[in-house]
């Protein structure tokens, strides 16, 4: 029974769309090799397996660790003895999204990568008792009548009865905008020194955008991709697999065209 329970993550992974479906791929890619006489034929067979390894290997957590490791530049976490010592002046968190209609709270609510952001930077903030600027307005793919995501930040905050937010800034689109109106907003008061508060794949690009809107910037990295999965799990396709290699080519590609 023991051994059976054991292989209950393996077996609940092959039974999952994400591995399963790719093996039916697989085998109805071979029945038709098999059944296609002519080599012209199987070309475009051999192409689809190609196509179906490349999205089972982007699709693994390993491979979404290797690229981030390897693609990416690296940045390393830090604590608030160290933003004590560079002389931080407040705390940036860079908005991930929204969920607009949230049935348990009748109201809207961050998504679950915006609220880890978030409580990273209101950690931050009660070690070091700086305040906290969240930026993130409504994103390009948002709906115009929706709340901005700085104003939901706010209420969560509320929710949990939290300290506030010193600013909100909640016009931007984008992290270029996030940069150029959070810059603006935080001049004002005189804050020229920040860290930064987003996901470890998300701050290279992250720092470029606000270095070019004119602060100095401390990166505060959270989120790094890693895993605590068995290493035959890794290498199994899962849809957070997929999520992670996206998230990392995104950047990468967003880095690259700069």
């Amino acid at each position: 029974m023991d051994t059976l329970l054991a292989l209950k993550p393996v077996l609940t992974t092959l039974v999952l769309p994400a591995t399963s479906g790719l093996l039916a791929v697989w085998a109805l890619l071979v029945m038709a090799w098999h059944r296609s006489a002519r080599a012209q034929g199987r070309l475009p067979i051999a192409l689809a397996g190609v196509v179906t390894l490349m999205l089972w290997l982007l699709s693994c957590q390993a491979v979404a660790i290797w690229l981030s490791l390897h693609i990416l530049p690296q940045v390393s976490p830090v604590n608030a003895d160290q933003l004590k010592s560079q002389h931080v002046q407040a705390i940036v968190v860079l908005g991930g999204g929204v969920e607009n209609e949230a049935l348990e709270y009748n109201s809207p609510t961050l998504t679950p990568d915006a609220m880890s952001r978030l409580l990273y930077g209101m950690h931050l903030s009660r070690s070091t008792q700086l305040p906290v600027a969240y930026t993130g307005g409504i994103g390009w793919a948002g709906q115009s009548r929706q709340t901005s995501e700085a104003e939901v930040a706010a209420l969560v905050l509320t929710r949990i009865g939290a300290p506030t937010l010193r600013w909100q800034e909640n016009q931007s689109r984008d992290t270029r905008e996030n940069a150029l109106l959070t810059a603006a907003l935080l001049k004002n008061d005189g804050v020229t020194h920040i860290a930064l508060v987003t996901h470890a794949w998300h701050m290279p690009r992250s720092v470029r955008q606000f270095e070019a809107a004119g602060l100095l910037v401390t990166p505060a990295p959270m989120g790094f991709i890693r895993s605590d999965l068995s290493p035959l799990l890794q290498w199994l396709p899962s849809g957070k697999g997929l999520r992670d290699t996206g998230w990392v080519i995104r950047e990468w590609l967003g880095l690259l065209l700069a």
